[in-house]
């Protein structure tokens, strides 16, 4: 028995409802009661002691150090608080929580929610950052960025309006690059456009494909001239006209009057 416990009395044990992580031991191991939370503090040994235990599914470790934190505070003990493995679930909801733990919370007070399986659930393509329009000197360096999620992952390609190759084709100054991330089940893939000119004026559009769907966005592309590039920037140097003149000439009563 831990120190100051009682000899242990199961029947006498009060009743626990609510439990959205399940029953774990309390402090003296007689009786059950509320596992701890994702993200609520915790006792990391096999006994509650102050915080309690993490419940179902969830482990009790050193809680990631905040940003800004005091250089006299670093060899102050890490809080340890309770996590959970992060694995997607999709439940029959058809709603994608990020863990089991949170799937459990929420089925807690729904009992007829369960669960299709692991990993998110199957969903066509989503844009989550679409490419950008610009405007780009003649002889400079253009890189559009899309950004897709997508369970299956989904296989991304960018095309030119007007043409019905897919890019880059056989253009040496056009490259295409692709690579998991920044989050699982994303995709992020650049076109780049070296040395552009007016020719690469257009629209561009970043297709998704899988099995469940498609989806995609454009982005125009516009490449200006040197003399074009000298003239609008004059214009953006240049003092606005006057929207009065500087002499305002005086109206008669009967002139004004049209005016309202």
């Amino acid at each position: 028995e831990a120190e100051g416990c009682a000899p242990c009395e199961p029947e006498l044990c009060p009743q626990t409802r609510g439990c959205r992580a399940g029953l774990v031991p309390d402090r003296c191991g007689c009786c059950r009661e509320c596992g701890n939370l994702e993200g609520q503090a915790c006792d990391a040994g096999p006994r509650s002691v102050y915080f309690g235990l993490c419940g179902t599914g969830l482990r009790c470790q050193a809680d990631p150090r905040p940003a800004g934190r005091r250089a006299e505070e670093e060899d102050d003990e890490e809080e340890q608080v309770c996590v959970c493995a992060q694995m997607p679930v999709c439940g029959t909801d058809d709603v994608t929580y990020m863990n089991a733990c949170q799937f459990r919370e929420v089925a807690f007070s729904r009992p007829e929610l369960r669960t299709r399986g692991r990993g998110p659930c199957r969903t066509a393509p989503i844009i989550k950052v679409p490419p950008l329009s610009q405007v780009k000197a003649e002889g400079g360096v253009c890189v559009f960025l899309c950004e897709v999620f997508a369970f299956p992952m989904a296989l991304v390609e960018w095309r030119k309006e007007g043409q019905d190759v897919v890019l880059p084709g056989d253009d040496p100054h056009v490259s295409v690059q692709s690579r998991g991330g920044p989050l699982k089940f994303e995709l992020s893939s650049w076109l780049q456009i070296e040395g552009a000119g007016p020719e690469d004026s257009g629209t561009y559009r970043c297709i998704a494909r899988n099995s469940q769907g498609s989806a995609s966005a454009s982005a125009v592309l516009g490449i200006l001239g040197a003399d074009r590039l000298t003239l609008g920037l004059m214009l953006m140097m240049s003092p606005p006209p006057s929207l009065c003149p500087l002499s305002p000439v005086p109206l008669s009563t009967e002139e004004l009057s049209s005016y309202l």
